[in-house]
Order: C-alpha cells, then sequence, then structure tokens
C-alpha cells in the first residue's frame, strides 16, 4: 500500500479547513440535485473554488463533514498515489464515520485510469465532483467510459462582472449617475484587459509577476513535462508567435517557418503536436473559419488565449489585441466554443460569427480613426446586406454609437456595456 488511511485522513482534514477558511466568490451555476460533475480548465481557472462553493452549500443545507470526501490529488502527500489505491478513499471515508460521502476529487487527472473509478462510484449511486487541467480528460476513451452520468462544465475565468465582485464591488441601480462608481467600473475595467480574470490574481499587488510565475507552471508542467518536451525554447517561441498574432490566422505551416527562421528546427508533425498541447492544457483556445473548406479548417486558425492576463506577458501595447481577446472568451464562456467561429473569404473579415444566435461582431479598441473605421464597419455592411435579421456589433473599450446605413444597423458599444 503506498498511501496509508492516516495520509489520507490527514490530507481531507486539511482540506477541510482550507475550504471553511476560503472566502469564495459565488459564481452563477445551477447545480442537479443528483448530478455529477466534471470540471475542466487551465490551472487555477476557479475549478477547485467551483467545488468548495458546492461544498459550502451542502453544509448549509445540513449536511456535514461525515458526509463529504474531498481530496486534493497535487497534495505531495498524495504523489504516490496509485489506480489501485482510489479505492482506499472511499473505504477510509466509510471506516470513519460510517456514512456515504459526497464525493469531491481535484485535479485527478493524475491519477491513471481515474475515469473508471469515478464511472464505478456513478454506478454505485455516489454524487461525485472533479476537476481535471488537461482537455485530454475529455478524450473519447473517457468521455465513452463516464457515458451520460456526467456533466461536462468548461471552467473559464472571471466575467467582469464576476471580477467587479471579487474585487468588493456592488454597483447600485443608477451606477452610471455617480461619478465615484464610474470611476471605480473604468479603473477595473482597464485592469481586467491588462490583467486578465484568473480568480488567484485578483488578491495579489504584483500581478504580472504572478501570472508570469503562473505561465511558467502551465507552461513547464502542464505543456513540457506531460507531453515529454525536450525542446521547450521551440514551444516558447510558437506560443510567442500565437501571441503576437492573436488577430489574425495562422497556418501550421507559417507556424514551422518562422521556427526554422530562428534556427531551430522542427517537423510539421510536431508543430501539430506543440498546438495541440498548448490547447490540451487550456492556454489556447482555437477558432476557425466558417466559411472555410474542411482542411483548412483544420490547419488554418484563429488562436486566442484563455487570458488576457497571460496573453499581456508577450505582449507590448497591443490594446485592440487585448480587446479582440477578451471577446473572444466572453463569447466562447456565453455560447460554447464550438459555436464561435469567424469569418474571412478575401472580401469580407469579421472577428467573430455565432451562427445560432445570428451574430457578427467586429472587437476594436476604438473606432475613432476613419481608415479603422472603414476596416470594421464595410465588411459588417456586406455580411449585413445578405444575412437579414442579424445583429451586427462592434465591441470597443469605451465607445458607444448606433449607425444606420443601407437599412441595417450596426451598435458600437463598449466591453463593460456589452458584459452587463
Amino acid at each position: 500500500m503506498s498511501v496509508s488511511k492516516k495520509i489520507i485522513l490527514d490530507c481531507a482534514r486539511d482540506m477541510r479547513d482550507e475550504i471553511e477558511s476560503a472566502e469564495v466568490i459565488a459564481r452563477p451555476f445551477e447545480w442537479e440535485d443528483n448530478g455529477n460533475y466534471v470540471f475542466v480548465g487551465v490551472r487555477h481557472v476557479g475549478k477547485s473554488y467551483m467545488m468548495y462553493q458546492r461544498v459550502k452549500e451542502l453544509l448549509t443545507q445540513g449536511i456535514g463533514w461525515d458526509e463529504i470526501l474531498y481530496v486534493n490529488f497535487d497534495d505531495e502527500r498524495l504523489a504516490e498515489l496509485t489506480t489501485e489505491d482510489l479505492n482506499l478513499l472511499i473505504e477510509t471515508h466509510l471506516e470513519t464515520w460510517g456514512k456515504k460521502p459526497h464525493v469531491f476529487l481535484d485535479e485527478i487527472q493524475n491519477v491513471p485510469h481515474w475515469d473508471k473509478f469515478v464511472r464505478r462510484l456513478a454506478n454505485e449511486k455516489y454524487h461525485i465532483c472533479v476537476t481535471g487541467s488537461n482537455a485530454r480528460m475529455l478524450s473519447k476513451d473517457v468521455a465513452t467510459t463516464l457515458g451520460g452520468r456526467f456533466f461536462i462544465v468548461e471552467v473559464y475565468p472571471f466575467s467582469f462582472h464576476e471580477y467587479l465582485r471579487a474585487n468588493q464591488v456592488e454597483l447600485t441601480e443608477n451606477w452610471q449617475h455617480s461619478t465615484l462608481e464610474r470611476a471605480n467600473v473604468s479603473r477595473l475595467m482597464n485592469e481586467y484587459i491588462k490583467f486578465g480574470g484568473l480568480p488567484e490574481i485578483t488578491g495579489f499587488r504584483n500581478k504580472r509577476a504572478t501570472l508570469s510565475s503562473l505561465y511558467q507552471k502551465i507552461y513547464l508542467s502542464d505543456i513540457c513535462t506531460r507531453n515529454g518536451i525536450k525542446n521547450d525554447r521551440v514551444l516558447n517561441i510558437m506560443i510567442k508567435k500565437l501571441a503576437e498574432s492573436v488577430k489574425q490566422p495562422i497556418s501550421f505551416n507559417r507556424l514551422r517557418n518562422i521556427v526554422v527562421s530562428t534556427g531551430h528546427q522542427i517537423s510539421l508533425p510536431s508543430v501539430i503536436d506543440y498546438v495541440g498541447y498548448a490547447i490540451d492544457s487550456w492556454l489556447l483556445i482555437p477558432i476557425e473559419n466558417e466559411i472555410a473548406k474542411l482542411s483548412d479548417k483544420e490547419s488554418i486558425k484563429k488562436y486566442y488565449f484563455i487570458d488576457n492576463g497571460i496573453l499581456n506577458l508577450f505582449l507590448t501595447d497591443e490594446e485592440t489585441s487585448l480587446i479582440e481577446n477578451m471577446v473572444a472568451v466572453e463569447l466562447c464562456r456565453r455560447y460554447d466554443k464550438k459555436n464561435v467561429t469567424y469569418l474571412n473569404d478575401g472580401g469580407r473579415e469579421i472577428d467573430f460569427i455565432v451562427a445560432d444566435r445570428q451574430l457578427a461582431i467586429q472587437a476594436s479598441y476604438s473606432i475613432k480613426d476613419a481608415d479603422t473605421r472603414n476596416r470594421e464597419i464595410a465588411p459588417l455592411l456586406r455580411f449585413g446586406a445578405s444575412h437579414p435579421g442579424w445583429k451586427l456589433l462592434v465591441i470597443t473599450h469605451d465607445e458607444s454609437e448606433l449607425m444606420e446605413q443601407n437599412g441595417l444597423q450596426i451598435e458600437v458599444v463598449p466591453f463593460w456595456k456589452w458584459t452587463f
């Protein structure tokens, strides 16, 4: 036995103390009473806090700690825990408390074949919540094992609403008429654009240094170590180029040529693998061209970063890149990333298309400049002419306007207002 029952009890009791003392910003989520959940997303995006939130809700409903088992597999005391040890968790709780627990398993992807274990628990009518930081948790094999017994929930960084609440800002009904409240929202909006919405970052003064440390953990642990990448310099070059190109489609061939131009050798299959690893770790969100042929949809995409703060580590004064990336993440949060595309047919370039909501969206820090205004508005007008009934938007930093031209309406709206 590689992990003792005493260690399991010690870990569980420490998690009890951690959860009871944690200040959790409750996120809007409707829990199914008999539902089982898998929460997935990048490290420190708030997956654990989603489970903390559920534990606190259970406690307020009269369920005690004798009916709650919370295990964090990032705890170094559980580093030697094997697949064969997983059932020891349940045995230890039952022997100690004599009650069937609600089971919470944090970062369980560290244990091989975890999916078969939680499926068995589901079959035995346990209520289970699981988190993980690797998209491979949603592979076809895992999905087949879990069957229809689990809800898969992708967790994103704080929305701007949640970011305000995390900073103890509760807006009054007429807040826009208050100079102080408007100034506070503006300050936090600029902070949110620059440093993103990862929950852990809100508590730090030196946000950039904290983000850099977090990125290194994602980069070194979740991508390089997990996938056996030895030439991490090549991966870093690719990620930096994707950040610099965040507004533009880029092909695998283009990425390979860039790497080779820096004096490093890499094959096209390796480029494809490396990008896939960054997606698997939830660092990148790929978006396809709405009207491209299948081969181009797979090989030429736009890549956005899961969080503005991480993206901004690679940028120098790229305001429009940050606005567009923020809009991309918000759209994926609202409508599911598989429903968000872009459009590029040579004559029309539209940043985002959400077909099932009939939305066509451009993102730009400002459209005060005449050339920028025409570049953003003209494609929307051409698109709207052939797509009657669609909503046409330009999302900016702080500009508002309602344009009417050729029988079409285009709403120019600041990001903060669009999120409310």
